[in-house]
């Protein structure tokens, strides 16, 4: 029992010492946000729509290509 009271208490400390604890700089952050938001700017829905497109096209392309690979292979 005493090892759980004590437990406890430590616990209660613990939260409240970090509790207290002086915050994070938030300005750190802020500019590492603002490089990230530079680096890759974000696509509008026709620009998604454009891309998702063209994926599906190559993709196509390339399932065509293997299954007329296959095709000559599979007719020896």
């Amino acid at each position: 029992m005493n090892k759980l009271l004590a437990a406890l208490v430590a616990g209660l400390f613990a939260a409240t010492t970090f509790a207290q604890a002086p915050a994070a700089a938030p300005a750190a952050a802020a500019p590492a946000a603002a490089a990230k938001a530079d680096a890759k700017p974000m696509a509008s829905k026709e620009d998604k729509a454009a891309m998702k497109k063209e994926k599906k096209a190559k993709k196509a392309e390339k399932k065509a290509a293997a299954d007329k690979a296959a095709a000559p292979a599979a007719a020896k």
